[in-house]
C-alpha cells in the first residue's frame, strides 16, 4: 500500500467530527430497532415480508456505523470490536444461507455483542492483528 494510503486509513490520532458521539448514539438506537424486528423472523420464523423492512433498517445503520470507524482510523478493524463485527456479519450470512440455523446464529450474534458491549475498554481495543505500519 502506498505510504499516503496507509497514513490516510492509519491517522496517529482517530479522526472525529463535532457531534460525532451523538450520531454513533443515534445510529446504535436505530440499529437496536432494526435488530428487534429482525428478531421475530429470525426466531420464529416468520414470513420475510413481516421484518425486511428491519433488515434494512439493521444493515442500514450498521454500514454506517462501520465506515464512521473505519474512517475514524482503520485500526478498528484489527481490534477485537472490529473483529467480532466480521464474525457476527459472517454468522448473519451463515443465517441467511442455512435458514435452519437463523435462531442459533442470530442468538449468537446477540451474546457477541451483549459480551464485547460491556468488556472492558482494554478487551475491546486489543489489537489482535498488527496493523500495517505509515
Amino acid at each position: 500500500m502506498p505510504r499516503t494510503l496507509i497514513a490516510t486509513l492509519f491517522p496517529s490520532q482517530a479522526r472525529e467530527f463535532r457531534g460525532q458521539r451523538w450520531v454513533n448514539i443515534s445510529l446504535r438506537c436505530i440499529h437496536l430497532v432494526g435488530v428487534a424486528g429482525v428478531a421475530g423472523g429470525f426466531l420464529f420464523g416468520l414470513d420475510p415480508e413481516s421484518w425486511l423492512s428491519y433488515w434494512y433498517l439493521t444493515l442500514t445503520s450498521g454500514i454506517a456505523l462501520t465506515l464512521i470507524y473505519i474512517w475514524s482510523s482503520a485500526v478498528w478493524l484489527f481490534e477485537l470490536k472490529g473483529m467480532v463485527i466480521a464474525l457476527k456479519i459472517m454468522l448473519l450470512i451463515l443465517g441467511l444461507v442455512f435458514p435452519e440455523m437463523r435462531a442459533e446464529a442470530f442468538i449468537a450474534i446477540i451474546v457477541m455483542s451483549g459480551l464485547i458491549a460491556h468488556a472492558p475498554a482494554r478487551v475491546r481495543s486489543r489489537l489482535w492483528l498488527r496493523r500495517p505500519m505509515a
